[in-house]
């Protein structure tokens, strides 16, 4: 899969099929759409292009947005291509850009940069300053510009029931079999692990602790959850703590995760963890002692539970 940071970037002068969205979380709906695009590209001999926008537009377009992503910009790269975008363009979303008409959107864009000569969208997608343009519209264009608008139906984006809303409500609630559900794969934490202070190494319990350098990443509310990463090809199970560790009066959120039958100095090292249960909620224990304890009825539970999982 090609990658370009801007729509400037992109020249080519073969014949393309193209989706446009923010996609946010890459749920089964969207994989609905970039699947059967690449399936008609392939079958048409058309170039398959997504084109995305970053940052998420209602981050610059509504005044203290707090909206968090589901997935960041590079782990959306990854499900991309293994869906298998051939080319993928990240445009920067800014104020001028919003105010781009939907004519020269489609003019300069679609037709004279992306060769789009078919596009396939939801019902309901709107574009162009204020979101001015419907899906009628775009049709219009299409028959000016020698383009096909390939829509598709309500009942098949509404039959399969999910929104990135609805991904976000369950990651908050903790409910992950319904999120991973949702998204067709497990809900991911990627970032670097960094130093913490050792007290789980202390009492028996190493941790890595987990570094996500952005912030508009989406986490999930505090609590203790199982988890799966694959380290040098080799797969781990583990149990993750999210939260301020009340035990010891912290104050800082912090991302540790203990990874069973895992010995190794993980520092500097990419890590991304699949969640795939919340285990309970964040507690406050009396000492150190009683935080040992519950953590290895923590792992029991968690190791009761791999099989499914395996």
């Amino acid at each position: 899969m090609q990658v370009f940071e801007n729509i400037l970037e992109y020249k080519s002068s073969r014949k393309s099929i193209v989706t446009i969205g923010t996609f946010d979380g890459v749920h089964i709906g969207h994989r609905k759409i970039i699947t059967d695009m690449v399936a008609k590209g392939e079958k048409e001999n058309l170039l398959s292009i997504l084109l995305t926008f970053f940052p998420h537009p209602r981050m610059v377009l509504q005044k203290d947005s707090n909206i968090k992503m589901i997935d960041t910009i590079n782990e959306k790269k990854k499900i991309f291509k293994k869906l298998g975008v051939e080319v993928l363009i990240i445009q920067p979303f800014t104020k001028d850009f919003s105010r781009m008409s939907a004519i020269k959107f489609t003019r300069d864009i679609l037709v004279n940069s992306l060769k789009v000569s078919k596009l396939m969208i939801g019902y309901d997608h709107r574009f162009g300053r204020n979101r001015e343009a419907t899906v009628k519209t775009l049709k219009s264009f299409g028959l000016d510009y020698n383009f096909k608008v390939d829509e598709i139906p309500a009942q098949d984006i509404e039959s399969i029931s999910v929104s990135s809303t609805k991904v976000r409500k369950a990651i908050r609630s903790g409910d992950f079999k319904l999120v991973n559900k949702f998204l067709s794969r497990p809900f991911n934490l990627s970032g670097k692990i960094i130093k913490g202070d050792e007290l789980g190494r202390k009492i028996g319990y190493p941790t890595a602790n987990l570094k996500i350098f952005e912030k508009y990443k989406l986490k999930p509310q505090n609590g203790v959850y199982l988890t799966r990463t694959k380290l040098k090809k080799q797969t781990y199970f583990g149990m993750m703590n999210i939260g301020i560790r009340p035990t010891i009066s912290a104050k800082n959120n912090q991302i540790e995760t203990h990874l069973f039958d895992f010995n190794g100095n993980l520092y500097g090292h990419e890590m991304t963890l699949e969640i795939l249960e919340k285990i309970r909620e964040e507690k406050k224990f009396k000492s150190i002692e009683k935080l040992k304890i519950q953590l290895d009825i923590d792992k029991k539970h968690c190791q009761k539970l791999i099989p499914q999982y395996l």
